[in-house]
């Protein structure tokens, strides 16, 4: 499991865990009195609920009792609970014997909570179990893998790697360093490491890369490790011998193998994570914020040219992913069309497209525009988790088949309504190479501390008018 998923996982059964002890503790201690006024010392039963709390805390930790939850069946979860339960009960037993609670605490209580907290955490991790595999199975969540190995290994690691990687792992392609007399294994797509494939592999939706092939010359190793450095994909170098013991060598473990990882990510998950529940805090609120504009900008945009209110468009999402972004119009319904005819006055050098008092632009349009109402719709996109509030610019899928390796990496991170380069000028941005440098320059200074610090100087740029021309 790779570590963001670990750290989701850990952490959000730990708070579904401390959840049930209060709720199974409640209903205990309500169906023993019948009410909360005849408990006896109420402060002794609230510290005792906090032991509870506590030792539930140290044994998910400590123990890592929650290690390979997703793998477990339902018997082995079931076995896995009981033991977690009898242990902690006999742990606050002894404390509770310690401190002289015991006086002075229901024993019925202890019994119906063993008995409501067994039960009801069985049924909670079962639902968080469900959960996660619908998750982990969504093609947002999904961890898209090129394997690259040799004919003579292809089958073999294949089996392995399907073995051995989670259910969020996805096999969308295998390299060989030989040519192969088919092109597809276990319905996967398979293809030959030509003076090409740096250029086809940039083009493709892609996270990871697993490389395992010993016979394979350092200097080609090198060459792909550099070109997906570049493009900002993770990369996995397995150095293991075939044959050898993985369990006597430890660098990083991908999918059973011991594995040099080069990655440019060096940040905690735990801030994604982070980042990840402001991204739907902040998108449901802006949601809101459309649901009031919505019925007046769509009644301005009808009376101001036929069409739809809604403008949506297929964009890249993060690593390639391809996804609707969604904007109230501001062009009028020829305008891709029309684009063609204006692309001679085109004031930004490289693959965007910028014209100022652009005709396409509807009266409304301009208003919207200037205002950044426009865009207002995507909160939508942020909830769902094809974007996040701040981010890189999505490009449209015409620009995304001319990148390079170099432009490519823009992509490796979530998208964004705003960015770096959005409350840096944007207007005056006249080269395309400045935007992507904007982006690479977010990319690899990220921080918590500085969407803050975009989000802030977003809403300057939107109350001084510097919207999109």
């Amino acid at each position: 499991m790779n570590q963001k998923n670990k750290i989701v996982e850990v952490y959000g059964l730990w708070f579904a865990d401390l959840v049930t002890i209060v709720v199974s503790f409640i209903l205990a201690t309500y169906i023993r009195f019948g009410n909360f006024r005849d408990m006896g010392d109420k402060a002794v039963h609230f510290q005792v609920c906090l032991v509870y709390l506590l030792c539930c805390t140290i044994y998910t930790f400590f123990i890592d009792w929650n290690r390979n939850f997703i793998k477990r069946s339902i018997k082995r979860e079931t076995y896995e609970i009981f033991k977690y339960n009898v242990i902690m009960i006999l742990v606050v037993q002894t404390v509770m014997t310690f401190l002289k609670w015991a006086d002075v605490f229901s024993r019925i209580v202890t019994v119906y909570f063993a008995v409501i907290n067994v039960f009801l955490t069985l049924f909670i991790h079962l639902l968080v179990k469900k959960g996660m595999h619908i998750h982990y199975s969504s093609e947002l969540s999904k961890i898209k893998v090129l394997v690259i190995t040799q004919k003579a290994m292809l089958e073999d690691v294949l089996k392995h790697l399907k073995e051995h990687l989670g259910i969020h792992y996805q096999i969308i392609g295998i390299a060989c360093t030989e040519q192969v007399d088919f092109n597809h294994a276990n319905d996967i797509p398979v293809m030959y490491i030509d003076d090409k494939f740096m250029e086809n592999v940039t083009l493709m939706t892609l996270d990871e890369v697993f490389i395992y092939a010993p016979e394979l010359k350092q200097s080609q190793i090198q060459m792909m490790i550099n070109g997906f450095d570049v493009m900002g994909v993770d990369t996995h170098y397995c150095m293991e011998l075939p044959g050898m013991n993985a369990e006597r060598s430890k660098v990083d473990d991908f999918g059973g193998y011991s594995v040099l990882t080069y990655t440019r990510f060096r940040s905690s998950y735990k801030r994604l994570l982070i980042k990840r529940v402001m991204d739907i805090v902040g998108g449901l609120i802006g949601m809101l914020i459309t649901l009031i504009f919505f019925p007046f900008v769509a009644i301005a945009i009808k009376l101001d040219s036929p069409g739809p209110v809604l403008f949506s468009q297929v964009r890249i999402g993060r690593n390639g992913r391809r996804f609707k972004i969604y904007k109230f119009r501001s062009m009028y319904m020829d305008a891709e069309e029309r684009k063609k005819e204006l692309e001679e006055q085109n004031e930004i050098q490289g693959l965007m497209f910028k014209i100022e008092n652009d005709p396409r632009i509807t009266k409304v349009g301009k208003i919207i525009r200037k205002t950044s109402i426009d865009e207002l719709p995507q909160f939508y996109n942020v909830v769902k988790g094809d974007m996040s509030l701040v981010g890189t610019r999505p490009p449209t899928e015409d620009e995304f088949e001319k990148y390079n390796q170099y432009y490519r990496r823009r992509i490796s991170m979530t998208p964004g309504l705003t960015g770096l380069w959005q409350v840096s000028g944007r207007s005056d941005i006249e080269d395309f190479d400045d935007v992507v440098k904007y982006d690479l320059k977010y990319i690899d200074g990220w921080s918590l501390t500085l969407d803050v610090k975009i989000l802030f100087r977003t809403v300057w740029v939107v109350i001084a008018g510097r919207g999109s021309k």
